[in-house]
């Protein structure tokens, strides 16, 4: 493809969409997941048809107890919460296009932005002009002087900007400039008027400029408006009161040093030059080449209020942010710099010191890169891969078509809502309703809070399903009756591995969540760490309801004592949905602070005291009568677990909060 679009369709096709880490980690651990429940029931239909339980009996239970066991609810308990976490970016200025992206957020390690609009307020205002060998303030032009007036009227009309209502519409930069007339009173229907356009060469990326081709009192004429270090080049004379000289060595170094003086004050440089054109009513390329330059315009794009702190947080969580833009380097570094991006100049590179480099030399330097100027889309690509390459997750912003390739590469692709083109927002995953970087922070938080909340899902659904699964293999091993009916396993799955699950899914944010490092996006679900406390904590829940099959068994045999486990470990798991909130115990967090769980409980105790008492409901359930004189002592093995663990939990943050003080201590001495 040789055209410029056919360019950007052709890195579309080579851009490949990845896997989120959460549909990484889910895959595998479904597969082992299936081995071990499968595995064990095969123990426990062994054990049981040893027993004479028979064939049929024995099979029905180890199938009961697979069904039971296997949280099949899982993926959709992930994808409601997904679902939920993305309303509330919403309401937070982010738009999900892709719900895999709510995740990926939360592993993201470097965010790969934009500067104009993004970390600055995208309202560029002229801040100084250079003309005639002088630097002067916007604010005090003087338009008696020719050369003032031609660049003020000049900026008007080699601009695309319109004002509609008294209000400027277009591209800021070009808004700017009008604003600049206005400010002088110099209409801008006037300017166009005088001066109308015949032709024009529109601006591109490559070019760095525009030129428009005018027409005053039967002359015509071009005006180019571009980057200073591209007109510099094709400039041949410049512009002086007593008319249009030849441009001497010395001329030229002196533009160059007016310009890095007013870069370096973090100011964006255009220069404006025009040319003579004979006898000719269009423009072709090589007009461009010969110009007489007229003067520079210097702008300020702000930073926003809130980017300082949004770097700031991103350092803090461990995420490295990086400027990528179109601008001159040092105007680049100096806003990078006032932002908290860049510490050092030497973090930051032009986009043809980036050709120079081998992907295995971007590899080595990547880490203290912190700014890339005079970027194209082919090396936002592969800035992107260089980073992936290392195992990283890579949020990147963009608003125009050339930036659509990244936006696919990177694992979230993000696009501006307000100037963002529809092609950016179709190969994006997130959408900046505000085009702020700050709510990319935010989405990132967000994003780290929604995998802890699902993460906690699994754990609850594992931990409760694993005391099942060992409260019948310890009653198989010890020759004791089945605590359990299938139809004990199946309410007991639908009673607790729904509600309770899906308010885990609704915890709010924990405040420490930016304090953290992200999540090795290789890191699985499965932990060994996360597996022994699934373990511990079903052991814990599985003890208390066999000593309440004890007790049952030996007051009034099987069928009480079948009760009394089946109505223990139900109220134990949704109790434990408590215990799932957080590492931290619960007055730490707030008892109260999550509704839904509360809700969740109270609903599931209902539902369960109903198939308890009510005897049209005991037959259905395989209840035993008596059961309505032990609720009380129901009550009291289910809560045994959820005390223990949270007695844990507390001595567990006391003692973490005592190695951290000593930790301190020693480091201050």
């Amino acid at each position: 493809m040789h055209t410029e679009l056919g360019k950007i369709a052709s890195l579309l096709e080579t851009a490949k969409e990845k896997l989120t880490p959460l549909q990484v980690s889910l895959d595998a651990f479904g597969k082992k997941l299936a081995f071990v429940i499968i595995g064990l029931c095969a123990i426990i239909f062994v054990i049981n048809v040893v027993r004479d339980y028979g064939l049929g009996e024995s099979f029905m239970f180890a199938v009961a107890l697979a069904v039971a066991a296997i949280p099949e609810a899982l993926s959709s308990i992930v994808t409601i919460v997904l679902a939920i976490g993305t309303q509330k970016m919403a309401k937070e200025n982010a738009i999900i296009r892709k719900l895999q992206a709510v995740e990926s957020l939360g592993s993201v390690s470097v965010i790969c932005s934009d500067k104009t609009g993004t970390l600055t307020q995208n309202k560029m205002v002229v801040s100084k002009i250079h003309v005639a060998g002088n630097t002067v303030s916007a604010k005090e032009l003087d338009l008696n002087h020719p050369l003032t007036r031609d660049l003020v009227e000049m900026s008007v009309l080699c601009n695309d900007a319109v004002t509609q209502n008294g209000q400027s519409i277009g591209d800021p930069t070009e808004v700017a400039l009008n604003d600049m007339a206005a400010r002088y009173d110099l209409a801008e229907a006037a300017i166009r008027s005088a001066s109308p356009r015949i032709a024009e060469l529109p601006f591109d990326s490559d070019r760095k400029m525009m030129s428009t081709l005018h027409e005053r009192k039967g002359r015509l004429f071009m005006i180019t408006k571009g980057a200073f270090d591209v007109i510099i080049k094709r400039s041949k004379s410049i512009a002086a009161p007593a008319g249009a000289r030849t441009a001497t060595r010395q001329d030229l170094d002196g533009m160059e040093q007016v310009n890095l003086n007013l870069s370096r004050e973090g100011l964006r440089i255009l220069a404006i030059a025009y040319k003579v054109i004979e006898d000719r009513r269009e423009l072709m390329l090589s007009d461009e080449d010969g110009l007489t330059l007229l003067g520079l315009v210097a702008m300020i794009d702000p930073p926003r209020e809130e980017s300082a702190k949004a770097v700031m947080d991103c350092v803090k969580a461990g995420i490295k942010p990086v400027m990528i833009t179109g601008d001159h380097k040092i105007t680049a570094s100096a806003i990078a710099r006032e932002i908290g991006i860049l510490k050092d100049e030497k973090e930051a590179m032009e986009g043809y010191e980036l050709d120079k480099l081998t992907d295995e030399q971007l590899s080595s330097a990547i880490n203290n890169i912190s700014v890339y100027a005079r970027v194209s889309p082919e090396h936002k690509i592969r800035i992107v891969k260089a980073w992936q390459e290392k195992g990283l997750v890579v949020a990147m912003t963009g608003d125009g078509v050339n930036d659509a390739p990244a936006l696919k590469q990177a694992n979230i692709g993000i696009a501006m809502g307000k100037v963002g083109t529809e092609v950016a927002k179709e190969a994006s995953d997130m959408v900046l309703t505000d085009d702020n970087f700050a709510t990319i922070v935010k989405a990132v938080s967000n994003g780290r809070s929604i995998y802890t909340n699902i993460k906690n899902s699994i754990k609850f659904l594992l931990s409760g399903n694993m005391a099942g699964i060992l409260a019948v293999l310890y009653t198989s091993v010890a020759h004791l009756p089945l605590p359990f009916t299938a139809v004990h396993l199946l309410f007991i799955n639908l009673l607790t591995d729904s509600m309770p699950a899906i308010a885990l899914g609704l915890e709010p944010h924990n405040k420490d969540t930016m304090s953290e490092k992200p999540r090795n996006i290789n890191e699985p679900i499965l932990t060994k760490n996360f597996l022994a406390k699934i373990f511990l904590e079903g052991a814990v829940i599985a003890a208390s309801t066999i000593a309440a099959f004890y007790y049952g068994l030996y007051k009034e045999g099987v069928g009480l004592g079948s009760t009394m486990a089946f109505s223990t470990l139900s109220l134990a798991r949704l109790f434990h949905g408590l215990n799932c909130r957080s590492r931290l115990p619960l007055y730490k967090i707030g008892i109260f602070t999550n509704k839904y769980q509360w809700a969740a409980l109270f609903i599931g105790a209902a539902l369960l005291t109903t198939a308890l008492i009510v005897p049209a409901f005991q037959g259905i359930f395989d209840v035993y009568p008596a059961i309505k004189n032990e609720l009380h002592l129901v009550a009291g093995f289910a809560l045994i677990p959820l005390v223990v663990i949270q007695l844990y939990k507390t001595t567990a943050a006391a003692l973490n909060k005592r190695r951290f003080a000593k930790l301190l201590s020693n480091e201050q001495n």
